[in-house]
């Protein structure tokens, strides 16, 4: 297992980089569409060295307790490792919403479309369009007026995108406190 463990660390410092991203997912005929944005960072290393950490540290004694009462696999996954496994489960969707809800270079990339723009690109966009340009003579005031105008669509852009993560951290904070303290004390 130590060398499935070393492949996924080597992916995490070297990847194929950003044209060979593009190439394949052009050659998939996934431009312009979300899978675009959603593949490509589906399998993330580092939530997978997580996740395979905190099953490596469920006890064996359960499995064999499971056996014991007969189950079979697929019991033992259904009804032990999945109700454990909540805490992990939080943690990782987290991660990975996080990730997403952040990210806007893969839409950037990849959508050519103004409809199918993640929140972060079309308030990326807002922010570029409210930038007072430097070539236009005017006077002072105006250009303050103007710069306090663009200073306050910038806070307001940031609340936006905030507001949403904000709003489901409560739910996931018990799981989430939870999943992050798993495997951190031996017992």
């Amino acid at each position: 297992m130590e060398c499935c463990s070393t492949f996924f660390i080597i992916t995490m410092f070297f990847n194929g980089g950003i044209i060979p991203t593009y190439l394949v997912v052009k050659d998939l005929h996934l431009m312009n569409s979300m899978w675009a944005v959603i593949l490509p960072g589906a399998m993330d290393a580092f939530l997978i060295i997580i996740a395979k950490t905190f099953f490596e540290e469920l006890p064996e004694e359960l499995r064999e307790a499971a056996a014991i009462d007969g189950a079979r696999n697929l019991r033992y996954l259904w009804s032990v490792v999945l109700p454990l496994s909540k805490p992990i489960i939080a943690v990782l969707v987290l991660f990975a919403v996080v990730r997403q809800w952040n990210g806007f270079f893969d839409a950037l990339i990849y959508l050519s479309d103004g409809e199918k723009f993640p929140l972060q690109l079309v308030l990326r966009n807002i922010l570029i369009q409210s930038q007072p340009s430097g070539n236009m003579l005017m006077d002072i005031d105006n250009m303050l007026a103007k710069q306090r105008v663009t200073e306050l669509i910038k806070f307001g852009v940031i609340i936006v995108s905030a507001v949403p993560l904000l709003a489901l951290y409560p739910f996931l904070q018990r799981y989430f406190v939870k999943g992050v303290m798993v495997g951190s004390v031996k017992g």
